[in-house]
């Protein structure tokens, strides 16, 4: 692909074609139909924090509780890499279809469970689920939407997450104490056929079947990035499974863990991307950072407010309520054709922004600063969430070829759920050793249920924050250098 230009525009010279944008009548059925399953996971990811507490409590599985969440975690990145496989050789339906029939089934054998074993089970089926429908509905993107509507998709795909943010938790806490922690999980199934048969027609028109090789058949999959696939799911359930267990007999699958996941990760993420080569592989790079960083710190957040601060898990959920709106505004930013010539500067300052939030958050643990002040906080961190992720997605189309857009979707997401499981990893082990307790799957717990250290809150925002100020220098490399500079640079090298 060519390089990044500086300044260029997505929106191009030519005028607008007469269906209008993403809600115009060629993509008004598609538009509402992806949306609206983006709408329902992420109402699912939401709600599902608050009903499993209930649900390990009357299945006698508290033992099992992280890997509720990390069942979930670790399916979804084998996922991710099949999807992106499927979609590139035979288009993005039959993935997708799958995927939102696994998430459904999941569901279904969560919400059905008689056990704990069964409900954890029901875990990974989302998690599979999860993971082929998010890789296999960019691959849509790519393919059904001219280049100048994608950031605005991309945009209401985080306006998608916004109301689940704020009365996800509130509503599955109505259901669970009213009509019990299963109706949770078994409602959803039901309204996820509607958006399927709104959009599927819309996709089997426009996105279906496999790119067109000038006649040549299309690549057979590719059998080691399946195996890598499964290194790396198997790794990072070890990873997790280690950090939270913090005794001396967990070095052993920790080692195993890691020994699975590097070479993995290595195959899987593009050549480059560790070494934040410009272009591609730092935008692979830089989303994981930014997902990282933000995740880390925000799941320590409703526990430093409950143990330090006396809220209530309620309260301390909705002081992050806020940010699910300023990331939408953010996202809705990046996707005015007036900010596209400044796309990298717009990252590189929504890093900064981030960076600035998880410092300012451990301000609370003075009692004289005023609660809210995290929250607004929070909310100028997603703010600049809302900038990064947006771009990071439309400048990943851009980079790629329509034949490797699958496999590139994949990589931005393996980045982000890796950089997620591996930070918590370390955040938590940095909790658990400074007296804060133990963290699993992002959910985490205090060990003896009373009040954490306040140092150990302090360590890990101040790790998270540095790892967003890492980002920020990434978001410079986004640009490829232009050929006659790369050439001047390596005749200056020679001389």
């Amino acid at each position: 692909m060519s390089a990044l230009e500086p300044r260029i525009s997505e929106t191009s010279a030519d005028p607008a074609p007469p269906q209008g944008g993403i809600l115009g009548p060629v993509y008004r059925a598609l538009s509402v139909g992806i949306i609206s399953v983006i709408f329902l996971m992420a109402f699912e990811a939401t709600a599902v924090g608050t009903a499993m507490p209930v649900a390990a409590r009357e299945l006698d599985g508290i033992g099992l509780y992280a890997f509720g969440f990390s069942a979930y975690f670790t399916t979804s990145l084998f996922g991710m890499v099949l999807s992106g496989q499927w979609a590139d050789r035979q288009g993005p339906l039959r993935p997708l279809t799958v995927g939102i029939g696994a998430f459904a089934a999941g569901l279904v054998c969560s919400g059905t469970a008689g056990v704990m074993g069964m409900f954890v089970l029901g875990r990974a089926l989302q998690g599979l689920g999860g993971g082929l429908v998010i890789v296999a509905l960019y691959v849509v993107v790519s393919r059904a939407y001219e280049e100048r509507l994608r950031p605005a998709i991309m945009a209401a795909f985080a306006a998608a997450w916004v109301v689940p943010s704020i009365v996800g938790p509130l509503a599955a806490g109505t259901v669970t104490e009213y009509l019990g922690w299963r109706w949770v999980f078994l409602g959803i199934p039901v309204l996820v056929v509607v958006p399927l048969l709104v959009a599927l027609p819309a996709i089997r028109r426009t996105a279906s079947g496999p790119v067109d090789t000038g006649g040549a058949a299309p690549a057979a999959f590719d059998r080691r990035r399946i195996r890598l696939a499964l290194g790396i799911s198997v790794g990072a359930g070890l990873l997790q499974y280690a950090a939270q267990d913090l005794r001396w007999v967990s070095l052993l699958p920790g080692a195993v863990g890691a020994a699975l996941l590097v070479p993995a990760v290595l195959g899987l993420l593009p050549r480059g991307t560790y070494r934040a080569r410009r272009g591609l592989p730092s935008v692979v790079l830089l989303r994981g950072l930014a997902g990282g960083a933000y995740i880390g710190a925000e799941s320590f957040v409703p526990l430093m407010l409950v143990t330090q601060r006396g809220l209530s898990p309620t309260l301390a959920g909705f002081s992050l309520a806020l940010g699910g709106v300023t990331w939408a505004v953010g996202s809705w930013v990046q996707s005015q054709g007036r900010t596209a010539p400044y796309r990298e500067r717009l990252m590189a300052a929504g890093m900064v922004m981030v960076a600035l939030a998880i410092l300012a958050a451990p301000a609370v643990l003075i009692e004289s600063v005023p609660v809210w002040t995290l929250a607004l906080a929070w909310a100028v961190g997603s703010l600049g969430m809302g900038l990064v992720v947006g771009s990071a997605s439309v400048l990943l189309m851009r980079l790629s070829a329509p034949e490797e857009a699958g496999a590139n979707s994949a990589s931005l997401q393996i980045s982000d759920a890796l950089a997620n499981v591996v930070l918590l990893a370390a955040g938590g082990a940095a909790f658990a050793a400074l007296g804060g307790g133990a963290v699993g799957a992002g959910h985490v717990m205090d060990a003896e249920g009373g009040a954490s250290h306040p140092a150990a809150f302090l360590a890990v925002f101040l790790m998270m924050a540095c790892v967003a100020l890492v980002g920020a220098w990434v978001a410079t490399r986004l640009q490829e250098r232009p050929a006659a500079k790369t050439a001047a640079a390596s005749a200056s090298d020679l001389a």
